[in-house]
């Protein structure tokens, strides 16, 4: 007889590590006996007879309270994405402070605030990374999340997320393809990936289209956040016309690398254009 596995998000620890593979039927009996004997918490017999680590158990409640996280070595995303991973680092903690702040300041639920670009002055300060890492603490809050990677000349988000890239956001722009294009990341059932699909030979010209206004439109309706990565904004006037789309942006500033004058005047440029800025991240990673 095989017993389906129970779905419903108030499972027991034990019912968690057995569907994960963690713990096996034996094992999982011989931890309530000893939880029985001496009063432990099942986490805690389980530790105590070596069958299970701290992060065993972390894994399990985080799963319990439909908190996703992976494990080190699950390979389903790159472990670059340290919210994906660690989601008790100080990094981590980090971002989900940029993320309150977000909620706070941008993402107040109206249609015309869903929408955030996340632009640098130059390649290298942490952008796309940031983009990524935060568009997964958004999705583990319950937020519908979509991550937009605009970057149609050197794009990075569909091998961070281990997606394939044939299709995306340069091809509907290009009116070949439709919303369709859109990937839920497996494992985190709230977030979502356009990749930038085929690199054109326009990206700006793509950019000045109707579609993409159509596009974005459609996606408000269906998304909580929209995080739009962009292309380096020093080199290219893509990440100026999705800011204005947007509506907002945050600057990404990488410490030691980044010039203070030149996030400094991009941020101008960008009010005299008429966007918001939420605000400036400085990035030690």
């Amino acid at each position: 007889m095989q017993m389906k596995s129970d779905t419903t998000p108030d499972r027991s620890i034990g019912a968690i590590l057995i569907d994960s593979g963690r713990l096996t039927l034996n094992q999982t009996e011989q931890i309530l006996h000893l939880q029985k004997v001496e009063n432990l918490r099942f986490g805690d017999a389980g530790i105590k007879l070596g069958l299970l680590t701290a992060l065993d158990i972390q894994h399990a409640l985080a799963n319990q309270y439909d908190y996703p996280y992976l494990r080190k070595g699950d390979e389903a995303v790159s472990e670059k994405l340290v919210a994906a991973y660690s989601p008790h680092s100080h990094k981590v903690e980090l971002l989900r402070t940029l993320r309150s702040q977000l909620m706070v300041r941008r993402f107040t639920g109206q249609t015309d605030r869903k929408m955030l670009s996340i632009i640098s002055n130059a390649q290298g300060e942490g952008r796309s990374y940031l983009a990524a890492n935060l568009a997964i603490v958004f999705s583990q809050l319950g937020e519908r999340t979509l991550l937009i990677d605009a970057d149609m000349r050197h794009p990075c988000q569909h091998a961070l997320f281990k997606l394939e890239n044939r299709r995306g956001f340069s091809s509907v722009l290009a009116g070949r393809d439709d919303l369709r294009v859109v990937q839920r990341v497996n494992k985190f059932v709230d977030l979502s990936v356009m990749t930038s699909g085929p690199v054109p030979p326009n990206p700006q010209e793509l950019l000045g289209r109707p579609t993409l206004t159509a596009l974005l439109d459609n996606l408000v309706e269906e998304f909580d956040v929209i995080l739009i990565d962009t292309p380096p904004a020093a080199s290219y006037a893509d990440a100026f016309t999705l800011s204005a789309k947007a509506g907002a942006a945050i600057v990404v500033a990488r410490k030691n690398v980044s010039v203070l004058e030149q996030v400094t005047q991009q941020t101008e440029n960008l009010v005299r254009s008429g966007i918001e800025v939420v605000g400036t991240v400085l990035s030690e990673f």
